[in-house]
């Protein structure tokens, strides 16, 4: 199971906030360009069945972010 999200800051979502393994995790992250395009790409990934929380961030939210659901992790 995967989680895709979208943030301004994806690696402090990731890291700090999600507690996902920066070494060893399974995890990827890329700017979509806007935020638009960020909520689309969340929406089409978690319509496949990736869990997350859409709409969230701020009008400066463009990355998108993805990582494989473990044990240690937080949703």
């Amino acid at each position: 199971m995967w989680y895709v999200g979208i943030a301004e800051n994806a690696r402090d979502r990731l890291f700090n906030d999600h507690k996902v393994k920066q070494q060893g995790g399974a995890w990827i992250l890329d700017d979509a360009g806007s935020r638009t395009i960020a909520e689309r790409i969340e929406k089409y990934f978690q319509g496949l069945g990736a869990q997350g929380n859409p709409g969230g961030g701020s009008d400066k939210t463009t990355w998108v972010y993805a990582y494989k659901i473990e044990p240690y992790t937080m949703e």
